[in-house]
């Protein structure tokens, strides 16, 4: 992926300062013998974000006493502000709108989508059982909208949502199983070494945490630990460390996605994966968090400062940031009608009507009134909305969209409009797994209980990730890792 920013002269002293930020460290403990244990667990799972939450689920569920480790005071990570797309095949859903697909197809669009760099048998089992994870989450109290979309850079209509805005639909039904099945979640306590037999050999068997009030507790698991502990979008300067062009950027996740897990992972034995991949996502200009304007695809068009058209919507989440940092001033806006407001989802529609208070978000009764509000000619952009519904009706688009998101035409007022910018979204890198969730040495092997889920883990994703399928991977993967680790 090309991204063009400005190369700052922060350079030089921030990424040499940053080299701590997740390269693995030497750091003096307690032998594993000689720790005292301050409670112990069948499984440990840190992080309480979709994935934490489902495998601490998973694990409860297959008779392992689980606790849940959380190192920020409130439950959810990254997962409770997601847009809440997830990814699975639904012949039932599907078929409704005549749309063909299939578990094998999924896998190949994201390994494509991911220029091939992903693990094929991860992708493969990962797909395979998203299907099997919807209907999973449906069990434990997530309730869906029904039908499908194409969420923005998602490739194919399969994505679905609950019917509660962001993620707040999964947080919440997990959590309560979490209370149902008697799974502890202690907030406030920041996991910062993981304990091995060996230092480079022999059996995770549990992990030092810090708490809130400094102190040092031990919390072994007798059968395994689940990393979920998430990415490092939040965290600029381990960003730079492996793309230092990434320094200056915002990022749409919470401040809690430092990465903080990778490191101590790397200190007994975890080989990492596309640490370097780091996607981009059109956020809001003025913050760059989420501001529900790209999804569904079907329903937007992207016009930059001069209100042209100027990449097709549809194409890969890659593809658009180039598109985007390569426009003028790298602000665009997306345009939706009255229709295409509708048609976006809670979560998507409430991030938007936060956004008129700071300016991100725009509506007009009509396209004049609006490109004035933007200060865009509105020739222009009149013209391009002109454009792209003559391709609706043609089923043909200069710029390329494909002829299944050619659907809707942008023609009833109020018309409405999102200030965007490019923001650091999702570190598709981490620690490498395997198909079982079980998380490899150096030299291919898995390490003996230790299991990872979600953005902490790498190798689904390859260089792009296809939207919608980080909800699903959380979810599946995290299920996974929560079953097996159980059944350890």
């Amino acid at each position: 992926m090309t991204i063009i920013t400005k190369r700052r002269s922060f350079l030089t002293g921030s990424i040499a300062a940053s080299a701590a930020a997740l390269l693995p460290l030497t750091v003096k403990a307690e032998a594993a013998d000689k720790i005292q244990w301050s409670k112990t667990y069948d499984v440990v799972v840190v992080g309480s974000g979709g994935a934490g939450l489902s495998a601490g689920v998973a694990a409860a569920q297959n008779g392992a006493s689980t606790v849940i480790l959380e190192k920020m005071d409130i439950v959810g990570g990254n997962t409770r502000i997601t847009g809440g797309a997830f990814n699975a095949v639904d012949p039932v859903e599907q078929e409704k709108k005549g749309i063909k697909d299939s578990v094998e197809l999924h896998a190949e669009q994201t390994l494509k989508a991911g220029d091939y760099r992903g693990n094929p048998e991860l992708v493969r089992e990962f797909t395979k059982r998203a299907p099997e994870a919807l209907q999973w989450l449906k069990d434990c109290g997530v309730v869906f909208l029904p039908g499908v979309y194409q969420v923005y850079g998602g490739l194919h209509p399969r994505a679905h949502s609950s019917t509660k805005p962001f993620g707040l639909g999964y947080i919440e039904a997990l959590e309560n199983k979490c209370k149902e099945l008697n799974v502890p979640i202690l907030l406030n306590m920041k996991v910062v070494r993981l304990v091995r037999e060996g230092n480079l050999s022999g059996r995770v068997i549990g992990v030092e945490v810090q708490t809130k009030r400094g102190r040092t507790q031990y919390i072994r698991a007798l059968k395994g630990v689940v990393l979920a502990s998430g990415g490092f979008s939040a965290n600029p300067q381990a960003r730079a460390l492996h793309d230092p062009r990434l320094f200056d950027l915002p990022t749409t996740n919470h401040k809690g996605a430092t990465g903080d897990l990778i490191a101590p992972a790397q200190d007994i034995g975890a080989e990492v994966v596309g640490m370097d991949y780091i996607q981009l996502l059109p956020g809001g200009a003025t913050t760059g968090r989420f501001i529900g304007m790209v999804s569904p695809v079907e329903s937007v068009i992207f016009v930059n400062k001069n209100g042209d058209r100027f990449v097709a919507e549809d194409k890969r989440r890659d593809v658009i940031a180039d598109a985007i940092l390569g426009s003028p001033t790298k602000v665009v806006f997306g345009i939706r009608d009255a229709d295409g407001y509708t048609a976006m989802n809670k979560g998507a529609t409430k991030a938007f009507n936060g956004a008129f208070e700071i300016g991100d978000a725009f509506k007009a009764d009509t396209l004049d009134e609006l490109a004035a509000k933007l200060q865009i000619p509105a020739e222009n952009l009149k013209k391009a909305v002109e454009t792209y519904n003559k391709a609706v009706d043609e089923k043909k688009d200069p710029l390329g969209r494909d002829p299944k998101m050619l659907i809707h035409k942008i023609e009833k007022g109020p018309f409405y409009a999102g200030r965007l910018t490019m923001a650091v979204h999702h570190t598709m890198g981490g620690v490498a797994i395997n198909s079982h969730a079980q998380v490899m040495d150096r030299r291919g092997q898995p390490i003996p209980g230790l299991y990872a889920a979600g953005e902490v883990s790498g190798g689904v994703h390859g260089t792009n990730r296809v939207g919608g399928n980080a909800v699903a991977e959380i979810f599946t993967i995290g299920k996974m890792a929560g079953e097996n680790a159980a059944k350890n």
